[in-house]
């Protein structure tokens, strides 16, 4: 993809017999994931947390697209137990799954805890989404072209894993512990690559990051000069949430995306612009830490994926 060809979202193949799943689907990059797959005739299932703004979201793209299918399901992704809830009641309504795409996210709001006491940010961006992967695993193995779309970051090149002050108990930074998070999703996006790669699994593992978007992300939960940043002095250098959507769209949709790669806008920084190919940090895509992060991650949410061998994928 160049800058005088540009993938848009008209580029978006026909989605009409896939389902998808859009964590945070009420707002921001989710809605506009959203939109745009229901304009190409995708059934998509907004998971969120409120549920009364997802009927709201739902309402205003049926008014758009009569006919649209779509359903509003409740998630909180800082709760692993809201998250098997969900996962229980998709699976007794949905024999299969296409496209998972692990939007949803919170960013930089003062420490917190989740109902199971971790740290709000690792919790919700991360840790949900990963019990979450696991329990829509074998639903996502019987989809057509399936695949897991994690959104995570250019932050994720600044980030690190604390792993001996995963909650911030010691030392808590806004910023530093959403860095955190989205290099977790980086790392489990590619752990998750290797690993259905072993068994010839036919999902594919995809990551994209948005680049700079104007969402609700900057100015719902950041405090401080963090809210003032992100949401008044830089705004004006933001995309718009339909063009911050693209690299996961493209990566949701486009027959040419391949497991393991990472997707991002093309401009000067990968701030914005159209989707194409980007790299990782070294950090993210080392193998030992991808290992420990993912035996970490099973042992905070009780989660273990069942990786179909290759028989069992025809």
């Amino acid at each position: 993809m160049t800058q005088q060809q540009r993938w848009t979202a008209e580029q978006i193949p026909d989605q009409t017999k896939r389902v998808f799943v859009v964590t945070g689907a009420n707002s921001g990059l989710g809605l506009a994931t959203t939109r745009a797959l229901v304009r190409r005739g995708g059934h998509v299932i907004l998971a969120v947390r409120d549920e009364e703004k997802g009927h709201r979201a739902a309402a205003e793209i049926t008014a758009e697209h009569p006919g649209a299918r779509l359903e509003v399901r409740h998630i909180d992704l800082a709760d692993i137990d809201s998250v098997r809830a969900f996962a229980h009641q998709l699976r007794a309504d949905h024999p299969r799954l296409d496209v998972l795409v692990n939007n949803a996210g919170v960013m930089a709001p003062p420490r917190s805890l989740s109902a199971q006491g971790h740290e709000l940010q690792f919790a919700s961006n991360h840790l949900g989404h990963f019990a979450l992967t696991g329990l829509l695993l074998d639903l996502l193995a019987d989809g057509n072209d399936p695949r897991v779309v994690t959104v995570s970051s250019t932050n994720h090149r600044q980030g690190r894993l604390f792993f001996d002050d995963l909650a911030g108990e010691h030392t808590y930074s806004p910023m530093a512990f959403y860095n955190q998070s989205k290099f977790a999703n980086a790392v489990f996006g590619q752990e998750l690559h290797r690993r259905l790669t072993e068994v010839g699994s036919p999902v594919r593992s995809v990551l994209a990051h948005p680049g700079y978007a104007a969402t609700n992300l900057q100015t719902s939960a950041p405090v401080g000069m963090v809210k003032l940043l992100f949401g008044r002095i830089l705004t004006p250098f933001a995309q718009s949430p339909d063009q911050g959507a693209l690299p996961q769209l493209y990566a949701a949709t486009d027959p040419d995306v391949e497991g393991g790669q990472f997707i991002g806008p093309d401009g000067l920084g990968e701030l914005r612009g159209g989707p194409t190919r980007v790299q990782l940090s070294p950090a993210a895509a080392d193998a030992e830490t991808g290992r420990r992060l993912w035996e970490l991650s099973e042992q905070l949410t009780d989660v273990r994926f069942a990786f179909r061998p290759p028989s069992s994928c025809a």
